[in-house]
């Protein structure tokens, strides 16, 4: 049962912040924040695995993921919060679960911010050899923690353009994708179905690794849930994200991977070595296409750097407003939580140093303990919304705008969908190791969070 320290009047959390965030901004960020930069850049890998098959792990995964995001999306439409899962489950289950969901949720975003950073800097100096990539993370690092600094207006006007691309970008590739499919696009012949006859090339194994890679390309769509607390209508942005998530997972990534496999050979060097876009697009001998879509890659993750600051900043922000966290990063001034942006900053720039300093020891220790994070979300989110669901249904129908799908049934659906995830990992060598570390990691958090609650209860 949630411990007695939880409440159930309104979160407090977002009293101090502002509410600059506009139904476009919010829309778009629904929109562009399913193309993420592990949907451009990791996906190759995933293809090499799985081959054609990779059509099939995108779809399951994105399943999942649409049961989440509804379950999530019913809550935080109930609860809006920038606290988003953090401030459901310790609503639902207790401050040790809001503790340990939110501050791992937090180191995630904050060495993501770092890993999408040097992807970046790879980029521009691929460009401009002779660059040190360090000098390119740090502009980058220096551009998007001012913008997260000033108003969050400035955060949802960077969002709304680079969504805007990205959008734009993965529609034209679809487009241009399906029409070379068919044979109708001038100076291109249809490759038919000559690259799909080995679906399987490597087996269940191959799709095995496939599926786990599609389900973390999906990590980042819980940003909107943290944005909307600070949007003009909390509860109208939540519901509109989340009742469109489904065509969104199912044409840009199920839509996109499919292309793919269609137009290149999955065993192609350049899938992993260009990107399965840039592969595609030079397939097509489109003068030019295949370094337009490095600028989209590039888009994104910048994009992801700017989202994951914000998100961070949030999260740390919405934990010390509940007492869980050091009271100077929740200091707001001009409606921005400025110190927990700064902090969640100079940690992801400090994960860019140790990729120099330590590459081999603390920042491969350091990639394994985030490997399996948003699979512990996952389970937190589904857990809280099983309990709250009954506690709203009781108390206050009213606040089920958004409802999860023939409850409870898929909530347990989705549960044992994460639990079989975790039995894959667990028999894939690589993906143990993030696993094993990604667990101890949750039970350290989670023990720290219970001694806090029980402290707490004693006073």
């Amino acid at each position: 049962m949630p411990s007695s320290t939880t409440t159930e009047t309104p979160s407090r959390d977002d009293v101090s912040l502002s509410h600059g965030l506009k139904q476009r901004h919010l829309s778009m960020i629904a929109l562009g924040g399913v193309i993420g930069a592990g949907l451009f850049v990791g996906s190759g890998a995933g293809i090499a695995a799985a081959g054609p098959s990779i059509v099939i792990a995108y779809a399951l995964s994105g399943l999942l993921v649409m049961l989440v995001m509804r379950m999530l999306g019913e809550m935080s439409a109930a609860y809006p919060s920038s606290g988003s899962f953090s401030a459901h489950a310790e609503r639902a289950i207790g401050p040790w679960a809001g503790f340990t969901a939110g501050w791992a949720f937090w180191v995630l975003l904050c060495t993501a911010v770092g890993l999408e950073g040097i992807g970046a800097a790879k980029i521009v100096s691929g460009w401009l050899p002779g660059t040190p990539e360090w000098a390119w993370v740090a502009l980058f690092m220096v551009v998007f923690c001012g913008t997260n600094l000033a108003a969050v207006k400035n955060f949802g006007e960077f969002e709304f353009w680079f969504a805007a691309l990205k959008v734009g970008a993965i529609t034209l590739f679809l487009v241009l994708g399906v029409l070379a499919i068919l044979g109708i696009l001038p100076g291109t012949d249809s490759p038919g179905a000559s690259h799909l006859t080995d679906f399987l090339p490597n087996g269940g194994e191959g799709l095995v690794i496939g599926l786990l890679a599609s389900v973390f390309a999906y990590g980042g769509l819980e940003t909107v849930t943290i944005a909307a607390a600070e949007s003009e209508n909390p509860v109208k942005g939540v519901a509109s994200a989340v009742r469109t998530a489904m065509w969104r997972i199912a044409l840009f990534y199920v839509g996109s991977m499919a292309v793919i496999v269609t137009l290149v050979p999955w065993d192609s060097k350049e899938v992993v070595e260009k990107g399965p876009y840039v592969a595609a697009l030079d397939e097509l001998g489109i003068p030019g296409a295949g370094q337009l879509m490095n600028v989209v890659v590039l888009v994104a993750l910048l994009s992801a750097m700017n989202a994951n600051i914000y998100g961070a900043s949030r999260i740390a922000y919405s934990l010390v407003e509940r007492g869980q966290g050091p009271k100077v990063l929740g200091r707001v001034s001009g409606g921005v939580p400025r110190i927990a942006v700064l902090a969640s900053s100079v940690f992801g720039f400090l994960c860019v140093l140790l990729s120099y300093w330590r590459p081999n020891d603390v920042f491969s220790w350091l990639l394994n303990m985030i490997g399996a994070v948003i699979l512990v979300v996952w389970i937190f989110i589904a857990v809280s919304q099983l309990r709250l669901r009954r506690r709203l249904e009781r108390e206050a129908p009213e606040k089920l705008v958004v409802r999860m799908w023939a409850f409870p049934w898929l909530t347990w659906v989705a549960l044992a969908g994460m639990a079989a995830v975790f039995v894959l990992m667990a028999r894939q060598p690589d993906t143990r190791v993030q696993l094993y570390s990604t667990g101890g990691m949750t039970l350290v958090l989670a023990a720290v969070g219970y001694a806090w609650q029980k402290a707490r209860a004693r006073q």
